[in-house]
């Protein structure tokens, strides 16, 4: 009977500790569904953000050449 009670309380013990960590790099998981996004459904939408996203970099890009190229010029 105390033995039952002993490992009950020790099972009780060895469930109560952290959880175990997550084996997936959330990074890289994010990347694989982005990949399969394209593929999949939602193919165009994945698609058009990113050119939408390509466009803005090269839009600020272009801006702050022609920020500079007018500071320049001012002087």
């Amino acid at each position: 009977m105390k033995v039952a009670v002993l490992l009950a309380l020790a099972l009780a013990l060895a469930a109560c500790g952290k959880p175990p960590e997550p084996k997936v790099d959330a990074a890289a998981e994010r990347a694989a569904a982005t990949e399969r996004a394209k593929r999949d459904v939602f193919g165009t939408q994945v698609k058009a953000l990113e050119s939408a996203r390509a466009l803005e970099v090269d839009v600020q890009a272009k801006a702050g050449a022609s920020v500079d190229a007018i500071e320049k010029n001012a002087r």
